[in-house]
């Protein structure tokens, strides 16, 4: 493992852990209180590019891209739950050194991030769920598909801005850098990813994982969002001490629509629970 002279990795840098690949974005002082980010289904590490600015004054913001996701490695043969997500990505924060950390998860990321925290309760002091159900029922989206059968290179950037409609309120303008990480993910991780992820919550929701586990817990949900019911957000009181807080005006990805006010809120809520 290479480190720069200044005990940090270099942000670009990928390592090679187990059976396959992920790549870690690592930035901010090596020394300050660890956040986790993990993305959501069809996106990359560099969704959270708006809110990392915003968090290194504080914090050590390390990034993944999740198998088949951005710089990781494409997913093959692998099995691509939502348990080996997060195995995978605790092997990447033993290979950063990180010894504590707090989790948080936009979307499916915060599947992610459970799963986690019920594998490794030593190394997450807190999670932080955005605009994820407690259980299937919160779901109102569409139902996982099957990859598409048309070619996404033959789609144009609006037919894609269409297919990407509900993961943002109805009057966000949604960045071309982000139509370009759509682009880019396999249409084959994406249905895999999706249907895991409903998988997961099936079998047990996210309310009876987190609340014997005694972890602070902080859950961000737009009001305007159109795949995860907001209301059900308030299910997430089962777990005790959880914190939730409602986004006025915020659909499905209030760390692209509105990163400053989840910044806030995210670094209120680490001051309150420091490592």
């Amino acid at each position: 493992m290479t480190v720069s002279d200044n005990n940090l990795r270099a942000a670009d840098q990928p390592i090679e852990l187990d059976e396959s690949g992920i790549h870690v974005y690592d930035d901010g002082p090596r020394e300050a209180p660890a956040l986790l980010l993990i993305h959501g289904t069809a996106a990359s590490a560099e969704s959270w590019d708006p809110m990392v600015p915003l968090l290194t004054g504080s914090h050590r913001v390390l990034r993944v891209d999740l198998l088949g996701c951005g710089r990781s490695a494409p997913l093959g043969d692998l099995p691509y739950t939502v348990a080996d997500q997060a195995r995978r990505v605790g092997l990447a924060l033993d290979e950063h050194v990180v010894e504590r950390v707090v989790a948080v998860g936009h979307s499916s990321g915060s599947a992610v991030a459970t799963a986690l925290v019920e594998q490794r309760p030593d190394l997450v002091a807190a999670v932080v769920i955005i605009d994820f159900g407690p259980g299937i029922d919160a779901y109102i989206g569409p139902e996982a598909q099957a990859a598409p059968q048309v070619p996404w290179s033959d789609l144009t950037d609006a037919q894609f801005r269409m297919l990407m409609r509900g993961g943002f309120s109805a009057d966000f303008e949604i960045p071309q850098a982000y139509v370009d990480q759509f682009r880019a993910i396999d249409p084959v991780v994406f249905a895999a990813a999706s249907r895991a992820n409903l998988d997961y919550l099936e079998e047990r929701p996210l309310t009876e994982r987190l609340a014997p586990l005694g972890k602070p817990l902080l859950v961000l949900h737009g009001e305007a969002d159109v795949r995860w019911n907001p209301a059900a957000a308030a299910e997430y009181h089962v777990v005790p001490g959880a914190t939730i807080e409602l986004l006025r005006g915020v659909g499905h990805s209030p760390n692209l629509e509105d990163p400053a006010r989840t910044a806030t809120a995210l670094l209120d809520f680490t001051a309150k629970h420091a490592l």
